[in-house]
C-alpha cells in the first residue's frame, strides 16, 4: 500500500463555524475525522506543522514548510506529500514550493472553501481527492500541484478567481492539466519544470504595485526610498505605462530589479508599442518582462532569484514564458 505525508498547515478546512457564525480556526483540527475514510487509499503519516488562517502565510513561513518537507522525505518513506492550507495565499505557497524544492513525489496542496460544519462543506471531498491524486503514478513528474473541487492544476497557473465559490480555483492561461472522476485521476496535460533552488533564509524584499491612469511617480520613488530590493509592477495590457511614471522607473532599474507583468486577467505582456511608456521602452530600460505569472507569484520568483544572487541574464531567463 502507498504511504502518503499529509501536512496540516490551517486554514479554512482547519476550521469551525461558531455559533455567532463566525468561521475560526478549531483546537482540534476537525478534517482528520476524514482520515478514516481515506484507509483504502494509502497509509497517512500526519503531521501538524501550523495551525494558521492563511493570510498570516508569509514566505519566511513558505521557506519553513519547504525546508520541513525536504526533511520529511529524508527521515522516511513516502510516495506523495498532501498539504491542507488556506485559500487566500494557496497559491502563493504552491509556486514557492514548486521554484525551491525539489522532490521525488508528488506534492499536492488543498483546501476548502466552507468550514467543516457549515452546510456543503468541501473540505473532505478535497482532501480525498488530493489523497488519490498524490498516490496516483500519473502525478508524478508534474510538479507541485492544486487539487480542489475535482479540478488538478498546476502552481505555476492557478489562481484563486472568487471569494467564496467551491469552484474559486482556476488556471486562466491553459486551464487544469486534469480531473479527478470517481474511478480515476486523469491528468492530460505536462507541466514543464526547471531545477528548483532551495535557499537558506528570506532576507531580501520585494515590493508590489498595480499601474492605474494617471498614476504618479511618487509611490515608485517610495520603493527605492524604503530600501526595497526589487519590484514587480502590474502594467497596463500587454505591457504598458503612463508617461508620468517612465522618469522614476528609469531610475528605478538602475538600482533594483523591475518585473513586470499585466494587470490583465489573461495574455502574456511584451515589446509591442514603441510610445512613451510602451513596451518597446520598458524593454530597451532592462525591466524584466515576466510570462504566465500573476503579481503575488512574481513576487516570489524575484525573491528566489534575489536570495540565490542571479545575475540579470538568470532572472530574465527564469521569468521567460516558462516554469
Amino acid at each position: 500500500m502507498n504511504h502518503l505525508l499529509l501536512i496540516h498547515t490551517g486554514g479554512t478546512i482547519a476550521m469551525s463555524q461558531t455559533g455567532s457564525g463566525h468561521v475560526s480556526p478549531s483546537e482540534v483540527n476537525p478534517i482528520d475525522a476524514t482520515l478514516p475514510k481515506a484507509t483504502d487509499i494509502a497509509k497517512i503519516t500526519t503531521k501538524h506543522f501550523s495551525n494558521i488562517p492563511s493570510p498570516h502565510m508569509t514566505p519566511e513561513k513558505m521557506l519553513e514548510l519547504a525546508q520541513f518537507i525536504a526533511q520529511q522525505l529524508t527521515q522516511d518513506t513516502y510516495d506523495g506529500v498532501v498539504i491542507t492550507h488556506g485559500t487566500d495565499t494557496l497559491e502563493e505557497t504552491a509556486y514557492f514550493l514548486q521554484i525551491t524544492l525539489g522532490a521525488p513525489v508528488p506534492i499536492v496542496l488543498t483546501g476548502a472553501m466552507r468550514s467543516s460544519n457549515e452546510i456543503g462543506s468541501d473540505g473532505e471531498f478535497n482532501l480525498i481527492t488530493a489523497l488519490r491524486v498524490a498516490r496516483s503514478e500519473a502525478a508524478r513528474g508534474k510538479g507541485v500541484l492544486v487539487v480542489f473541487n475535482g479540478e488538478i492544476h498546476s502552481a505555476f497557473n492557478v489562481t484563486k478567481t472568487h471569494t467564496s465559490s467551491v469552484d474559486t480555483f482556476k488556471s486562466v492561461h491553459f486551464g487544469n492539466v486534469g480531473m479527478v472522476t470517481k474511478d480515476h485521476v486523469l491528468i492530460y496535460s505536462q507541466p514543464t519544470t526547471r531545477q528548483p533552488k532551495m535557499i537558506p533564509a528570506i532576507t531580501k524584499r520585494v515590493a508590489v504595485l498595480k499601474v492605474v491612469a494617471g498614476m504618479e511617480p511618487d509611490l515608485l520613488e517610495a520603493v527605492l526610498d524604503l530600501g526595497y530590493d526589487g519590484l514587480v509592477l502590474e502594467v497596463l495590457g500587454q505591457g504598458n505605462v503612463p508617461p508620468s511614471i517612465v522618469p522614476a522607473l528609469e531610475r528605478l532599474v538602475d538600482h533594483i530589479p523591475v518585473v513586470i507583468v499585466s494587470r490583465c486577467f489573461n495574455g502574456i505582456v511584451q515589446d509591442v508599442y514603441g510610445y512613451e511608456g510602451g513596451g518597446k521602452q520598458l524593454k530597451e530600460m532592462g525591466i524584466i518582462f515576466s510570462n504566465g505569472l500573476n503579481s503575488q507569484k512574481a513576487r516570489l520568483r524575484l525573491l528566489v532569484e534575489l536570495e540565490s544572487g542571479s545575475s540579470q541574464p538568470v532572472m530574465e531567463h527564469s521569468f521567460s514564458f516558462q516554469q
